[in-house]
């Protein structure tokens, strides 16, 4: 049986715009539903997840491709790209695990549905809305003029939540690995 892609909606914005902060508070929101939900998130910088002498970064240093630590409270694989061009956003998306939910933090131009989060704080002004069609809300933390789509305070997290599971379809938590509502529907269920 194919694996199905789980839902997806991104949190775009420009820096400082408040992308992070509302990205965590939905998957604090989501998850206290009782939803499994992971995260995609792009970084515009070299950033390190094994950083100093651990043993992992000096294995890296030595030339490993790849790294996997491993213990009984999680687990993380490091890829060096070594030149190679970096991973397509579908191909990231293909390798995460069985989920809910995914929630995507930066991905601008990717084709998913996003809330736009603004900040009076952002570097750059302009409107995300404006340029994308596939933006279906807006948070911010001053008034807006959504120009038709909905605009919501940046912090009203369960309205956002909400709007997300109106757009996107009802989610549901999964039992081994199936959606609830496939598991309702017995063995025989499309």
């Amino acid at each position: 049986m194919p694996r199905s892609t789980p839902p997806i909606i991104g949190i775009a914005g420009w820096k400082k715009s408040g992308k992070t902060t509302l990205a965590v508070r939905l998957v604090e929101e989501f998850t206290r539903r009782g939803l499994k939900v992971a995260t995609l998130k792009h970084a515009h910088h070299d950033f390190q997840v094994d950083d100093g002498e651990t043993d992992s970064a000096r294995h890296r240093r030595a030339g490993a491709a790849q790294v996997a630590v491993v213990s009984g409270k999680r687990w993380a694989m490091v890829t060096e790209l070594d030149g190679a061009p970096e991973p397509n956003f579908e191909e990231i998306v293909a390798r995460l695990d069985p989920c809910d939910l995914i929630l995507v933090e930066g991905y601008k131009s990717a084709a998913i549905p996003k809330i736009e989060a603004r900040r009076t704080a952002s570097l750059t002004k302009r409107a995300l809305a404006d340029e994308d069609p596939l933006v279906i809300a807006i948070a911010a933390d001053h008034a807006v003029d959504g120009k038709g789509l909905p605009v919501f305070a940046l912090d009203d997290i369960g309205a956002i939540a909400d709007l997300i599971e109106r757009r996107i379809g009802p989610l549901t938590p999964r039992v081994g690995g199936l959606a609830l509502r496939d598991v309702a529907a017995g063995p025989d269920a499309t």
